[in-house]
């Protein structure tokens, strides 16, 4: 009797390791489909505001060409790299997403360019992802953990985090300095789509967070021939050792205990403003690092920065 129900408990176990992995994979193969070339479209619309006398900004509607590229492809971590191609001969080194398997170390905004970094606790991880966002220059952006749902059909991700503002809004409005993050990432038969529900919020310290709007936000990506994108196929190609180490320097900065505030300026310039230089002349890890490293405030000195 003894044998058997110990023989039971081994066949139950073996079969949820096996469901854990078929999960997995699942989970792989939708981060996965979000790589190639797709024709984007950006759409935002603000659809509610608390205060009657709020003014409604314009909607925001763009098109542009981005090739999506799997530079990091490990069994727990897949990264991805956006670039996107203006006027079909001009790239940009756009966003990159970092996913880390049943990963405990994220980081959410806290305004004032300062980042809060945290570690969860194992057992609230168990079968997630974090997706980690980076800016431009690898700096960061914001991350969260939750599960990939696969259900009748559907494969998505859904997860909210505080970030800075968007850059279609970061030089154009003053009136926030947070935006709240839903976000949700669904695998379709087209592509993929990036929907959002987003909270426009006004943080001072000490005080409740204010909500000044709310907005919707679509990017959806159609699935292009990889053709299209070939010219950020190539740029990539001629510029991935220096993000290579740029990612390394970076990784020595995230490894620093407590938050992290990056200085908005440094000699009258932002960061990424800096970093091209340096990528035109290939800097080694050690003078990326030394740059980051002029960015890196404490807490004091990140609240006057840019004033």
């Amino acid at each position: 009797m003894k044998k058997s129900i110990i023989f039971l408990m081994l066949l139950i176990g073996g079969a949820s390791m096996t469901h854990s992995q078929e999960k997995k994979e699942l989970d792989r193969k939708a981060i996965l489909d979000m790589c190639g070339c797709y024709e984007v479209t950006f759409k935002y619309t603000e659809t509610f505001a608390p205060e009657i006398d709020y003014e409604k900004k314009l909607d925001y509607t763009s098109k542009a060409l981005e090739l999506a590229l799997p530079i990091i492809d490990e069994e727990n971590k897949i990264s991805l790299q956006h670039l996107l191609v203006i006027n079909d001969s001009t790239v940009i080194k756009h966003w990159r997403q970092d996913w880390l398997f049943e990963n405990q170390k994220v980081f959410h905004y806290n305004g004032g360019n300062s980042w809060n970094f945290t570690q969860l606790p194992a057992d609230a991880v168990k079968g997630q992802w974090t997706q980690k966002v980076y800016q431009v220059d690898d700096s960061p952006r914001y991350s969260g953990s939750s599960t990939w749902v696969h259900y009748d059909g559907k494969h998505y991700w859904e997860n909210t985090s505080d970030s800075p503002l968007p850059r279609r809004e970061y030089s154009k409005r003053s009136d926030y300095n947070v935006m709240a993050r839903g976000n949700r990432q669904e695998i379709t038969s087209y592509g993929w789509v990036h929907e959002q529900d987003n909270d426009k919020i006004i943080r001072k310290e000490g005080a409740e967070d204010v909500l000044l709007a709310q907005e919707k936000g679509f990017n959806i990506y159609k699935k292009v021939a990889d053709a299209d994108c070939k010219v950020a196929a190539d740029w990539w190609a001629a510029h991935k050792e220096f993000w290579a180490k740029a990612r390394a320097a970076w990784d020595e900065v995230y490894e620093r205990e407590g938050d992290l505030t990056l200085l908005k300026q440094v000699d009258g310039q932002p960061l990424f403003v800096q970093f091209y230089s340096l990528e035109e002349k290939n800097a080694n890890k050690g003078q990326i690092l030394e740059l980051i490293k002029s960015f890196v405030s404490d807490k004091k000195k990140g609240e006057n920065a840019g004033k």
